[in-house]
Parts: structure tokens; C-alpha cells; sequence
């Protein structure tokens, strides 16, 4: 049965194709005979009680510099769609959060995915202290007395900021390093929320593992070996990709957290590992569908899509 589904998404004409989650998940809906319509954020309403966003029909290739039609602006009653894909990127600011609360009013009615609510309430690095023995230390503080004492206990650290994405703002600081204070200060200038600071695993250095998992299960994994010259594992900032396989650990930490992720309606999830411990789990837009099917590991947009299309039936 064919789906009416919304995507929204930053604007079609911004991504690169070649390691887009996104893309991918719709290219995947196309061939499945379901039809697609496009929106931004910004053009979200609630109109007297109703959710209506200003759509274009779109239709996708795999090619570069030629990847998308849009059709001409239609406003729609997103109450009609079968499926809303929340897949803008972070910040995970109040306008996210907003959208979260618009969208809330048609789900589950329309699915939307993930599930905006439990999106909301779980912010990827502030839900991941649910499982504080899965994890390195971690404070998440606003406190320079706190973090101080944090790096006497545990010497050189990881700094960043609670809401960021895509390794924006990260930084290593060695136990001598001087420069604590004045990136405190930076940061409370910044921003007006805490920020979260972690021990260093020195395992970093042979990769940040993304493993992706649907309706809780693990069903692909991608590693993620940062530059010589950078702490960030993040592709657009140099890191590369490798294939991999799961270890044991991994598998017990899919397994300890796949029960939560399917009560709170996550279907689509990224959890990011370092050595044997986890330090994200990213629920708003998880990437990394492209590079697991790239490096001979299994179809995960078709494999979400068997998800979605099973829960539509239920």
C-alpha cells in the first residue's frame, strides 16, 4: 500500500548525497512506489489547532548536482500524511524543541519518526547517562569548581557542548593544560546551558564507532578513525570510514538499551562507542545509513522501511 510521507528535512538542494541518512531513507521510500513530499522547518505551522506546512512534491535520483525535483509549494494538512520523517540536523535548540510539540499533536495518528515526544525528552547526551555504567565518566556542569575537580580525578578530559553535533566545539584537554579556565569562559559566553565534560579514552585513536540500530536491534556498524591531527571522529572534519564488525561488548550494550529505545518509539537510532564504552545515543537525525552499505554491510534504509511500513499495518 502506498504511503504518503513528509520529509522534514534542511533543504533538499544542501545535502551531499554521497553519506546522507536522509537521502538515502527517502531514495529507499521512492522505490518503494511511495510518495514524497519536502519541507523545511520554517514552514511548520499550527494553524487553530491544526499542522499544516507549505510541501512540495519531491522526487529523488542517486546523482550528484542532479539529486532532487521539487515541485511548486502546496499547503497541506500534515494530518492527511501517512508518515512525517523528523530529520532536520541539530541544534537542538527551543525551534527543535518546538517542533516537537507541533508534531506531537498528529502522532501517532500520522507516525512520525522518531517519535517527537520521547525525541524532546531525550536529548542524545543526556539520555545516554541512563546507563552510567555503559559510559566513561561524565559531568554535566556549569560549575568551573566542578570541572576543575573533575580533571584532577581523571586527568586529560573532553569538553563540549550538551546540545552541539557533527564534533562542533570538542575539545581534548591534556591534565597540564592551561587553557581550562579561559574555555570555561568561552563556553558560558556562548552558551546559556551546561556543557559536558568527559574522561579521554585514549581508544579514540582507532575510532568512533557508530553502530545503528532499528527498533532497538543492531543491524549495522561503521568505524570512524579520526585525523593524526584532530580528536574528532566526524567524516566532514577528516575522519575516515572502515568497516567493522561488532565485538561482544558492543552487542551488550545494544542489547542493555534496545528495551528503552522501543518503548520510547525509536526506530532509528545511532549510538557512538569508543573502545568499550558508549558516549552518545543520537535519536534526532542518526546518520551513517550510506557509509554501512558502502563498506558491504547490510541495507539499512530498506530495513527501516520495513519497520515503518509494518508499524503503518499494526
Amino acid at each position: 500500500m502506498p504511503l504518503k510521507i513528509a520529509v522534514q528535512m534542511d533543504h533538499v538542494s544542501t545535502v551531499q548525497i554521497a553519506g546522507d541518512t536522509t537521502f538515502a531513507l527517502s531514495l529507499e521510500a521512492q522505490r518503494r512506489g511511495h510518495t514524497l513530499f519536502h519541507y523545511t522547518p520554517d514552514r511548520l505551522s499550527l494553524v487553530d489547532g491544526r499542522v499544516v506546512a507549505r510541501t512540495e512534491d519531491m522526487k529523488l535520483a542517486d546523482e550528484k548536482g542532479r539529486h532532487f525535483e521539487l515541485g511548486e509549494p502546496v499547503r497541506r494538512d500534515l494530518s492527511e500524511m501517512d508518515v512525517i520523517l523528523l530529520r532536520q540536523d541539530p541544534p537542538f535548540d527551543m525551534n527543535y524543541i518546538t517542533t516537537t510539540h507541533i508534531l506531537e499533536r498528529i502522532h501517532p495518528q500520522t507516525l512520525v519518526v522518531n517519535d517527537p515526544a520521547w525525541v524532546r525528552n531525550s536529548p542524545e547526551k543526556i539520555f545516554v547517562t541512563e546507563f552510567a555504567d555503559l559510559m566513561p565518566e561524565t559531568l554535566i556542569t556549569k560549575d568551573p569548581l566542578e570541572v576543575a575537580e573533575f580533571r584532577r580525578k581523571h586527568g586529560d578530559i573532553i569538553v563540549k557542548p550538551l546540545y552541539g553535533n557533527g564534533g562542533a566545539g570538542i575539545f581534548h584537554l591534556l591534565e597540564a593544560d592551561r587553557n581550562l579556565a579561559s574555555l570555561l569562559e568561552m563556553f558560558t559566553q556562548m552558551f546559556r546551558e551546561p556543557f559536558i565534560v568527559q574522561r579521554y579514552l585514549k581508544d579514540v585513536r582507532k575510532g568512533d564507532k557508530r553502530i545503528i540500530l532499528i527498533d532497538g536491534e543492531p543491524v549495522g556498524a561503521i568505524n570512524r578513525v579520526p585525523a593524526d591531527h584532530d580528536s574528532r571522529s566526524n567524516m566532514h572534519v577528516g575522519g575516515r570510514a572502515e568497516a567493522t564488525e561488532l565485538t561482544d561488548r558492543e552487542r551488550e550494550i545494544c542489547s542493555r538499551i534496545g528495551p528503552s529505545l522501543r518503548e520510547r518509539g525509536f526506530i532509528l537510532v545511532g549510538i557512538d562507542v569508543i573502545g568499550d564504552y558508549m558516549t552518545e545515543i543520537n535519536v534526532t537525525s542518526p546518520t551513517g545509513v550510506r557509509e554501512v552499505k558502502r563498506f558491504g554491510g547490510a541495507d539499512i534504509a530498506s530495513l527501516f522501511w520495513d519497520a515503518v511500513e509494518a508499524k503503518r499495518q499494526g
